[in-house]
């Protein structure tokens, strides 16, 4: 580590106040104003360019703005195709899942009424189970249970049938399931409907 030399220092410090004086003296003496001149001078406010557009510096600003104001147009326009996107793929694909459940449902009928008419054998029963689980995986579901009352939203009424056991329409047989997708309908159930007897 190298030591303070005060001597140095002191050196310096004449040497660049030799160097101000040299300035100094090169300069043109200012001569004073008058109180007048001087009080105008100082009220008068600092000279700015007509138009800051003619200058590089403003140039440069307001080419800079109009990028940013593009970039965030651009920015904003991704955005909105980005989730446009998104929204048109999820529709595309309940679409698909839609036209193949539709495709599929007179098979999924003829399931259900073997399972409701007669004993099925193992490897049957595994396949019915395993087209199941692949339609709930999609968010299919299936509903329509005799007992339960009578939607004209979500039921199709093939038959009336008088009943005096119940007090509003009931479904008392469900012919062919319903399927929907969430709160999409694709197909309604359709049922014989219990009606009050009068």
């Amino acid at each position: 580590m190298a030591e303070f030399n005060t001597e140095d220092y002191l050196d310096g410090m004449e040497d660049a106040d030799k160097l101000a004086e040299q300035a100094a003296a090169s300069e043109p003496e200012a001569t004073p104003a008058e109180p007048a001149e001087a009080t105008e001078a100082a009220e008068a406010p600092a000279e700015e360019p007509a138009d800051d557009s003619l200058t590089p510096l403003g140039k440069a600003k307001a080419e800079a703005a109009e990028y940013l104001d593009a970039l965030q147009r651009e920015r904003a326009a991704f955005v909105n195709f980005r989730n446009r996107t998104a929204k048109e793929q999820d529709k595309h694909r309940e679409h698909g899942v839609v036209d193949v459940l539709t495709a599929l449902l007179p098979a999924l009928d003829d399931i259900d009424r073997i399972r409701q008419n007669s004993e099925i054998d193992d490897s049957f029963a595994a396949v019915a189970a395993k087209i199941d689980k692949t339609f709930e995986k999609f968010g299919v579901e299936k509903f329509g249970e005799a007992g339960e009352a009578f939607d004209p939203t979500r039921h199709e009424g093939i038959l009336r049938k008088p009943d005096a056991d119940v007090t509003e329409e009931t479904v008392d047989t469900v012919v062919e399931a319903g399927y929907k997708i969430g709160d999409r309908i694709i197909r309604a159930a359709r049922v014989v409907v219990a009606v009050p007897q009068d």
